[in-house]
């Protein structure tokens, strides 16, 4: 069977707990089982089972860059999975990207995105049944995950990274945003090489923060969708394997939910040594709403074993819960409340952002217990106090 990584942005159902569905093109749904069956209906019939066919799915295709990226994966699935659906679905397919095409022909930022999206996605396909990851040239994985806008994700990424290496464990923190959009664009102390990624569009820049090695996106593409960030083994340390990586998983984590096993969200993967994911919030209602709305939508993929939820949750710029807060917290996000770390507010990163300089040592030792019960940290009751630049 063809891969499940191109199913980007797509209502998923689960019926049971070994079947997964989702809506691929206008006019058709796949259903696959987790034994690799597949089996393709219309929207007629597909409503008949699961209700109203989504908004999006209604007319025509969209016209916006992310969307072309959508469809082009969506024409891989069918490319892969031709024998099993029928050649209906290749027209289907084929159909849609001929109108995106059409109507986005004079815009150049679409044009080039697309250019490097799809041979990204060609060049790692992932059948299902291997979809889990190794990780044991990382290490120990630690992705951050922002469970709202602003969150400080790339704040607390800095943090374990500094504390983790001033811990004398080697250490390689991977930034998966867009250059021009990326909270730690001025974190490394110094620039490295860069190695191929699966573009020559797309790179991998290795720095260098400390004694942690960096690596960060460089690309020439005017806009870099997430589907087109290099799968985790283009990041791989190229001067030793790394004890522990820190993820900054930067992108929109309710759009990453719908679709976790491509992107950034490659880095959730369940796997061996399996993943530690950290959810960071702010100490407010609407971040604790929009972090539970998103792990709602991750439980349907960890519920078939797909991904990793996440572990441990850092809440940014306070030092307790304030009145009021904790209440809004619903089912899935309610195990992580009590054992939350607490990330104080900190002036000069709040105004200057992530720099070459070390983090403050209060955010550093504000990490430490999470470190300690991950036994990062055995014994040590305060980080070394380090100031200037790491070296």
């Amino acid at each position: 069977m063809g891969t499940l990584l191109s199913l980007v942005d797509r209502e998923v159902h689960l019926m049971g707990t070994r079947t997964a569905k989702y809506w691929v093109t206008p006019n058709v749904d796949v259903e696959i089982t987790m034994n690799g069956n597949m089996s393709v209906s219309t929207p007629q019939e597909c409503t008949s089972r699961a209700g109203v066919v989504p908004a999006s799915f209604n007319g025509d295709v969209g016209t916006s860059t992310d969307h072309m990226g959508k469809v082009l994966s969506t024409s891989r699935v069918a490319d892969a999975n031709i024998a099993a659906v029928g050649a209906d679905v290749r027209c289907d397919v084929e159909s849609a990207i001929e109108r995106t095409v059409a109507a986005t022909a004079h815009d150049d930022v679409t044009v080039q995105t697309v250019e490097v999206a799809v041979p990204i996605g060609d060049r790692d396909p992932q059948p299902a049944p291997t979809i889990t990851g190794d990780w044991s040239a990382f290490g120990g994985v630690v992705p951050v995950l922002a469970g709202s806008p602003g969150a400080g994700a790339s704040v607390v990424t800095a943090v374990l990274a500094d504390a983790v290496q001033l811990l004398a464990w080697r250490v390689l923190m991977v930034d998966t945003a867009d250059p021009v959009r990326s909270g730690l664009a001025a974190a490394p102390v110094s620039d490295g090489p860069w190695s191929a990624g699966p573009h020559p569009a797309v790179r991998i820049r290795h720095s260098w923060r400390g004694s942690a090695l960096v690596a960060r996106l460089e690309t020439t593409v005017p806009v870099l969708a997430p589907e087109m960030v290099p799968p985790p083994r283009f990041w791989a340390s190229p001067v030793g394997q790394p004890q522990v990586t820190v993820v900054d998983v930067a992108a929109d984590l309710w759009r990453l939910a719908a679709n976790p096993l491509d992107g950034p969200g490659a880095w959730l993967r369940q796997g061996t040594p399996c993943p530690r994911p950290i959810l960071v919030v702010r100490a407010t209602r609407p971040s604790l709403l929009h972090a539970e709305q998103v792990l709602h939508r991750l439980r349907v993929w960890s519920a078939v074993g797909l991904v990793t939820m996440p572990v441990a949750l850092i809440v940014v710029g306070a030092r307790r819960w304030p009145p009021g807060v904790v209440g809004v917290a619903g089912t899935h996000l309610t195990p992580l409340v009590d054992g939350a770390v607490f990330l104080p507010h900190d002036k000069d990163i709040a105004v200057g952002g992530v720099t070459g300089l070390v983090t403050p040592r209060r955010l550093r030792d504000a990490v430490l217990p999470l470190l300690r019960r991950w036994g990062l940290a055995a014994g040590v009751r305060r980080l070394p106090g380090v100031k200037g630049a790491l070296s």
